[in-house]
C-alpha cells in the first residue's frame, strides 16, 4: 500500500514542478489579486481572486510569469507590463521614423478584460523617446525598458492609491501612467 502511494506522489511531481507562477499583486482597494500561472509551454491562466477564492480565470497567456500584473479595483481589468520585452519586428511606417529601428515599435504593455479581450496596448516608443532608444538594453530577443526590473537601475512600477500604475522607463526620467 505504501509503495503504492509512493509510486502515485512521484508520478504527480514532474507535473507540480513544470507549474510556475507570477508573484501575486493586490488591487489599490485590496480587494482583489492578480497572477499567471504557467502549466506547461502555451498552457497559462490568468486568475482574478478575492479572499473568498476565484472571481474568474482566463484560459490564455497574455504574459509569463515574470511579467508585471495589476488588476483593476472592480476586479474587470488586468494591465501587464512586460519588463523583458521580446523584439518586434514590424517597421513603424512613416518618415518620422525613417531611422527609428523595427525594434521601437514593440508591445511592452496590453490591458485584458475578463474575457482576454486586449483594450489598450502600448508600444516601446509611446515610453522610450527615439533620442533616448540607445539606452534600451537589447538582447538577443528580448529589451529591458522598464526601471527597476531586470537589472535596470530605478524605482519599480507600482500601483498608487488611485488605482493608476506608474513607472519609469529608461532614457527619460519621466513618471508614466496607466488608467484602466
Amino acid at each position: 500500500m505504501r509503495s503504492i502511494c509512493l509510486g502515485m506522489v512521484l508520478l504527480a511531481l514532474p507535473a507540480l514542478a513544470d507549474e510556475r507562477a507570477s508573484r501575486p499583486r493586490v488591487s489599490a482597494n485590496g480587494d482583489f489579486s492578480v497572477r499567471m500561472v504557467e502549466r506547461g509551454p502555451g498552457q497559462c491562466s490568468l486568475e482574478v481572486s478575492q479572499e473568498s477564492g476565484p472571481v474568474w480565470t482566463l484560459e490564455q497567456c497574455v504574459g509569463g510569469v515574470d511579467d508585471l500584473y495589476f488588476v483593476s479595483n472592480d476586479g474587470g481589468r488586468v494591465w501587464v507590463l512586460y519588463p523583458l520585452a521580446p523584439k518586434g519586428k514590424k517597421k513603424l511606417a512613416g518618415k518620422k521614423y525613417k531611422k527609428v529601428p523595427a525594434w521601437a515599435n514593440t508591445q511592452v504593455a496590453v490591458e485584458v478584460d475578463r474575457k482576454g479581450t486586449r483594450l489598450q496596448e502600448r508600444r516601446l516608443l509611446e515610453f522610450v523617446p527615439a533620442r533616448a532608444l540607445p539606452e534600451v538594453r537589447q538582447m538577443s530577443q528580448h529589451l529591458k525598458w522598464l526601471e527597476g526590473m531586470v537589472g535596470v537601475p530605478g524605482k519599480s512600477p507600482r500601483l498608487t492609491d488611485a488605482g493608476n500604475i506608474e513607472f519609469e522607463a529608461v532614457g527619460g526620467g519621466k513618471t508614466h501612467r496607466l488608467t484602466f
